[in-house]
């Protein structure tokens, strides 16, 4: 049994922050997960140790021109050569989903990866750090757009950061990730549209409105990168607009049930659901365990389904191994509820 002071309670759906000690520090720790107020008791918190193995793929779809773009780098500071490197990994995955051009999505996906490691706050505080660096692209693309009115566009953005055994995804739009946990699928961001009720309280709260469900008769996201030359989405007179550059965060901590991630761009999620995409990857990786293959298989699958949009997913696996087969055991006494339901009931309960 660990306990710790200081550290998020699993059961709350927690909000670990990693912290790093160099070669110099006097009890030479790497970065770890702290909690507040709680004890952590179960071996798979403690003793997993994500093996990572990732894998995209992309397709124009029935679209006449490609506005998605994407990226994985396995290790932020060895890319970007920053002052951490040798320290503990931070692995970074993308998918960005551009309209009205492609301008956006091509600067989000040069630019906030790099804009992230030199944060001050990197990697000491990523979740600081990933929340400015969103804004900081946000305004740094406005400048460029200043420059060069014909990069004016948008985007969606959503990426997701793994150090040590810590998940963290941030999103803005509606792109999305879901994690397989033991063959569940688990949301880990919300798609940002104007049905979204806590969207709309948001945009309403700033003086914006839903129109037709678009965000003031315009858009059909309510967070994205970009799009400064449509008048009353973004910052007016120094106040803020309805439309945010602020991503959503959620972040756990990887246990060994914790299979892969899933991350694809709306295109993907129009025609598979949670489970159903989890259950197909899952069948993919059983039947080759080739990560990029399965993304292909994915992709290919959307479009025999019909999808219309832009397509492009990302996969991260925490395992070197295929996931194994979900076994029930089946109990004495009769139940109505599902062994999906028991599973699903036996993570919340867990944390």
């Amino acid at each position: 049994m660990i306990v710790c002071n200081n550290i998020w309670h699993v059961a709350t759906m927690l909000r670990f922050r990693p912290y790093f000690t160099g070669p110099s520090s006097p009890n030479g720790l790497k970065m770890e997960s702290i909690c507040e107020n709680t004890v952590v008791s179960d071996e798979k918190y403690n003793n997993f140790i994500p093996t990572l193995r990732s894998g995209e793929w992309s397709d124009i779809g029935h679209r006449s021109y490609m506005e998605d773009t994407h990226i994985c780098i396995p290790d932020l500071a060895r890319t970007f050569n920053n002052k951490f490197l040798g320290q503990e990994t931070v692995s970074f995955y993308g998918v960005f989903d551009g309209h009205g051009g492609k301008g956006a999505s091509k600067f989000v996906r040069d630019n906030l990866p790099r804009i992230i490691v030199d944060d001050v706050n990197f990697p000491m505080e990523l979740e600081k750090a990933v929340t400015r660096s969103f804004v900081e692209t946000d305004a740094a693309f406005a400048r460029s757009c200043a420059l060069e009115s014909a990069l004016s566009s948008g985007t969606t953005a959503l990426t997701a950061m793994i150090f040590g055994r810590s998940l963290l995804v941030a999103n803005a739009g509606d792109c999305r990730a879901v994690l397989s946990r033991h063959g569940l699928a688990f949301e880990m961001s919300k798609d940002h549209r104007p049905c979204y009720d806590k969207e709309r309280l948001r945009i309403e709260s700033l003086g914006g409105f839903i129109e037709d469900g678009y965000l003031n008769g315009q858009l059909a996201v309510t967070r994205a990168i970009g799009n400064w030359h449509i008048q009353g989405l973004k910052e007016m007179d120094d106040q803020a607009g309805p439309l945010s550059a602020e991503p959503e965060l959620k972040l756990v901590t990887l246990t060994k049930e914790d299979e892969f991630l899933i991350i694809g761009s709306d295109g993907i999620w129009d025609v598979f659901r949670n489970q159903n995409a989890v259950d197909f990857v899952r069948r993919r990786l059983q039947e080759h365990n080739d990560v990029k293959r399965c993304c292909k298989e994915m992709v290919e699958e959307a479009m025999k389904r019909g999808a219309l949009d832009n397509l492009t997913v990302v996969i991260v696996c925490f395992q070197a191994e295929p996931p194994p087969p979900v076994v029930v055991q089946r109990g004495r006494v009769r139940r109505s509820i599902s062994a999906e339901g028991l599973l699903n009931l036996k993570f919340h309960l867990e944390g």
